[in-house]
């Protein structure tokens, strides 16, 4: 009988703590949530709606799509969306090459100076980004290179920390295989292409999603190296919706405008959020 009191106690123990961690996650959840949401509304309200509300209202009757067609026509938004594109899509494939490379000859191939370039590359871990930026500026100025998708594109194409990362999980691979593949007279670009890349796939499909994210959401570096508005990325363009007056008086389209640039990246971590997860968490062996 005693038995069956501890055990129907330690039941509802449980059920309370379940309870308590559904109500907190909940709880967190809209707290997280609750700015995407009042940012979507905003971006559906009319602008003469917005204006009279002297409370804030969390729902509205009459939706309308104007304001994102005013965030289009008001500026370049769509040509700036575009040119984030290129540039994203370029920089992430570039930084996967550079990136693959350079962690394969870390992690397989021995040469000189091997562990002094590897301890090279870990200090440069500890240098902010925020002091090479002026460098970087002075080097493609004199390169000819402002206003140009090489200059947007040439300082992001490595990463010391995306090539620690992926060096790490090579070197989980066990020996045996890559030793086996050289008896067959396997060569190492195709041991890297059939071999290493298949198992540490998790991995660099997470390094190319934070690596999208990352392009994306850049704001100092283009704003910096371009000033022509034909290579104007989105950054720019919400810069120049906030600066020309227009999103300081017309809040709805400002949000709208800000939707159209936030909900790529939104899809992308819906798409591939388990993989994020998965490259991160896991080693480079399957099992």
């Amino acid at each position: 009988m005693d038995f069956e009191k501890i055990e129907r106690s330690a039941r509802r123990r449980a059920a309370i703590r379940r309870t308590l961690i559904y109500v907190f996650l909940t709880f967190w959840a809209i707290l997280v949530l609750f700015p995407f949401y009042w940012m979507v509304l905003t971006s559906v309200k009319s602008y003469g709606a917005y204006n009279s509300e002297y409370i804030p209202a969390f729902f509205t009757l009459s939706p309308t799509l104007q304001n994102y067609t005013d965030a289009f026509t008001t500026v370049h938004l769509g040509r700036y969306f575009v040119n984030t594109v290129i540039f994203t899509l370029a920089t992430t494939a570039w930084m996967l090459a550079v990136t693959v490379l350079a962690a394969f000859a870390l992690a397989r191939l021995d040469f000189k100076g091997k562990a002094l370039l590897f301890t090279g590359f870990l200090a440069l871990m500890m240098i902010p980004n925020e002091l090479v930026v002026i460098t970087n500026f002075a080097t493609i100025t004199n390169w000819g290179m402002r206003n140009t998708f090489w200059g947007l594109i040439l300082p992001s194409v490595t990463s010391v920390f995306y090539i620690y990362l992926l060096k790490e999980n090579f070197e989980r691979i066990p020996d045996e295989l890559y030793k086996a593949a050289k008896v067959d007279g396997t060569s190492d670009f195709k041991y890297l292409w059939k071999v290493m890349i298949p198992i540490c796939r998790p991995t660099i499909i997470t390094i190319a999603i934070l690596k999208i994210i990352e392009c994306w959401n850049s704001y100092v570096w283009p704003r910096l190296i371009t000033d022509d508005e034909a290579y104007f990325l989105v950054s720019n363009g919400i810069q120049e919706i906030r600066e020309n007056g227009f999103g300081r008086e017309n809040i709805p389209a400002m949000m709208a405008a800000v939707v159209i640039i936030s909900v790529p990246l939104i899809i992308l971590f819906l798409i591939f959020h388990k993989k994020i997860m998965e490259g991160v968490s896991r080693g480079g062996t399957k099992g």
